[in-house]
């Protein structure tokens, strides 16, 4: 076993701060200026492009105004609103990445998954491997994960676990402004498709980004604070939820180190079995349904590889195994918390 090398906390003598929105918009515009031959689709990214007759140019910038400004400074040959067809516009990105191009789809919920699936399980994640290595699928997905916004079950789900099962596609899963743009441009850079997954929750949160690009390793994680009690991984915005919990427990005299993941395939299991074997327990925090889940995957890969380091059983901390409700009082109980992380915390630790 060796330890893996962590994406750094944040950037050294950087001192401008962005919301994690206009980090993943920044990422986009300077790839793009980089290379002619990255290419944007999706439904409402441009605000009705082609009827700029009709003073339409750019009124939405996207659902959640990640790709506003693009359509002036790159025009509607490659910024391309598309019909309201996950299937057409995801394959039609797959297909131009295979032929030259670097494209980037949005699709607009991860929920709608199912309407692309084929492009993405048969054609994105197989044509690399079924023409021996001929073909390259430079392909990255932006998609939005996350609940606790009363979007209800068909527009707040996470899924990311689905993804990570198809061998073929990588998965990220930036946890603020600094690693929205590292990672996003990483992906885009990716000669294999990438899913990115930006958690609705974050698209405020400030933080310190460079104004350069830069990219940030795909399939590393990284801490976010140390101790010597207890390993938390946290999964996207799970990992601020994992930082509360750590506060809480610090006051009781326990320490918790907390993992951002930020990758969920490659999963970088080194670094949390490096940070098991010194802890001896391990809970992670995930906003995913729990069967056959990425909590599941890791506690299972810490049994098998630092079982003789446990004090305690692995633990999971997830969703509970149905949609998203869409009552307020219920959803709230579905996302995980800062208090049932302490209280599964505070079960381990008083096992005897």
């Amino acid at each position: 076993m060796t330890t893996a090398t962590p994406v750094p906390m944040s950037p050294v003598g950087v001192t401008r701060q962005i919301r994690y929105r206009d980090a993943i918009n920044e990422a986009l515009r300077q790839e793009m200026e980089r290379d002619e031959t990255v290419i944007l689709l999706g439904e409402d990214i441009a605000g009705a492009a082609g009827r700029e007759h009709l003073g339409f140019v750019d009124s939405w910038g996207g659902a959640f105004r990640t790709t506003q400004g693009l359509i002036q400074q790159f025009g509607n040959q490659r910024v391309l609103d598309t019909p309201l067809s996950e299937a057409a516009f995801v394959g039609a990105a797959i297909g131009a990445s295979s032929t030259g191009m670097r494209a980037v789809a949005e699709l607009m919920f991860v929920d709608f998954v199912g309407v692309c699936m084929d492009q993405l399980l048969n054609n994105a994640a197989k044509m690399r491997y079924m023409f021996g290595g001929q073909v390259k699928v430079p392909f990255t997905l932006l998609t939005r994960i996350g609940a606790g916004f009363g979007s209800a079950a068909q527009h707040s789900e996470s899924f990311y676990s689905i993804f990570s099962h198809i061998p073929g596609l990588k998965g990220v899963v930036p946890s603020d402004p600094y690693t929205a743009k590292g990672l996003l441009i990483a992906a885009i850079r990716d000669d294999d498709p990438v899913v990115y997954f930006e958690h609705k929750g974050l698209y405020g949160d400030m933080g310190l980004v460079p104004e350069e690009p830069y990219a940030l390793p795909l399939g590393k994680a990284r801490t976010v604070r140390q101790g010597t009690d207890v390993t938390l991984v946290g999964i996207s915005r799970m990992t601020w939820v994992c930082t509360e919990a750590a506060a809480e427990l610090a006051k009781a005299g326990i320490s918790a180190q907390v993992i951002d993941l930020l990758s969920v395939s490659p999963i970088d299991y080194d670094h949390i079995i490096d940070s098991v074997r010194r802890t001896h327990r391990v809970v992670v925090v995930d906003e995913d349904t729990p069967i056959c889940s990425i909590a599941s995957d890791i506690c299972a890969r810490v049994a098998e590889e630092a079982f003789d380091h446990l004090d305690a059983p692995p633990s999971r901390v997830t969703a509970p195994h149905t949609p998203v409700p869409y009552s307020r009082a219920l959803e709230n109980y579905y996302v995980p918390n800062a208090a049932r992380v302490v209280k599964a915390v505070q079960g381990l630790v008083n096992r005897k």
